[in-house]
């Protein structure tokens, strides 16, 4: 199944094609833009394929067929009703599928926030699919360890660690549903260069156990680079679906570090890329994974930090991802 929709327009007047593919979430909505070399890109919670406005048509300004999909769960794509519908080996059976669907036997696999786990582990479980992988904002860290629910319960001592919280099935929407665009502007500018709070402030990533993250979130203007426009079209997605697809991510880590247990340990040989912000909490969080890139990312082409930048990348700063995003494809073999 390809279905077709109305074309719309990136920057530089650059068309973006709209479409449903066959996926085994059910249906994946895409939107593409170029042509040439195939690049997948894959957006985190909580945002769509718009989290990637500004790379599509930079990409297919560079001779690359650039698409980004919606994450099963988000947007147009299929929300399949289980919960364990949106463990990771499924995630990755719908990236090859896109890939199988648009006439292609590999791919460039690229994401942010979640959507890095689903590109590194893609690259992890179908090397013959994905032929290299750039990873934004979350760097690899690979299957094995504790169990991930006791390492956040773990996490915060008094206060309550924001993943604990999603992983509990209809907490996170009473929070969030109720006000979906003033929670999103919220969480956007807690995590973003210019509007997060200060290391004095507490944290937004932590809670009251009888309180609510949005206590946390900054209430001041919207970040630079989030215009109304950019939380209608966000916030809008969100309002028609609900939150549960996107939630039910957070519902699965355990249940794919049992799925995974036998690939404990294992690398991501491709040739990779990353990028982190140098605000971005993440990054202080795991600055292990990126110490140990030497062994889990050996393939490892281009490692930037971007000095001042918050969690939202390829938003933030969309010229100088885009940028570095098209000087590491050029420079891939093949």
């Amino acid at each position: 199944m390809t279905s077709g929709r109305t074309p719309s327009t990136g920057g530089q007047g650059t068309p973006f094609t709209h479409r449903l593919v066959a996926s085994p979430a059910g249906r994946t909505h895409l939107v593409e833009a170029g042509s040439g070399p195939l690049v997948l890109l894959v957006h985190g919670f909580p945002e769509c394929w718009y989290a990637w406005r500004h790379q599509l048509p930079a990409l297919a300004a560079a001779g690359y067929r650039a698409v980004a999909v919606d994450v099963r769960g988000y947007g147009r794509s299929s929300r399949p009703a289980a919960t364990e519908a949106y463990r990771m080996v499924e995630l990755v059976a719908d990236s090859a599928a896109v890939v199988q669907a648009l006439g292609e036997r590999e791919a460039v696999i690229v994401g942010h926030d979640w959507g890095a786990g689903i590109a590194a582990h893609s690259a992890l479980l179908r090397p013959d699919v994905f032929r290299a992988v750039g990873l934004l904002g979350v760097p690899y860290t690979p299957p094995g360890g504790p169990r991930p629910s006791e390492v956040f319960a773990g996490m915060g001592g008094e206060e309550e660690f924001y993943v604990s919280r999603f992983q509990e099935p209809g907490r996170a929407e009473a929070e969030i549903e109720p006000d979906v665009r003033g929670w999103l502007a919220g969480f956007y500018a807690a995590l973003s260069a210019g509007t997060m709070p200060g290391p004095d402030a507490p944290s937004p990533y932590f809670a009251d156990r009888d309180g609510t993250l949005r206590d946390r979130f900054p209430t001041g203007p919207l970040p630079d680079w989030l215009d109304e426009r950019d939380l209608d079209v966000l916030a809008g997605e969100f309002e028609r679906t609900g939150m549960t697809g996107a939630l039910n991510r957070y519902r699965n880590m355990d249940r794919d570090w049992a799925d995974l247990a036998g690939y404990a340990g294992a690398p991501v040989t491709q040739p990779s890329l990353f990028l982190g912000g140098g605000l971005d909490a993440s990054m202080a969080w795991l600055a292990g994974a990126v110490e140990a890139f030497g062994e889990t990312l050996p393939g490892l082409v281009s490692s930037h930090v971007l000095d001042g930048c918050g969690h939202w990348l390829p938003q933030e700063r969309p010229a100088e991802v885009s940028r570095l995003l098209t000087d590491w494809l050029a420079a891939l073999p093949g």
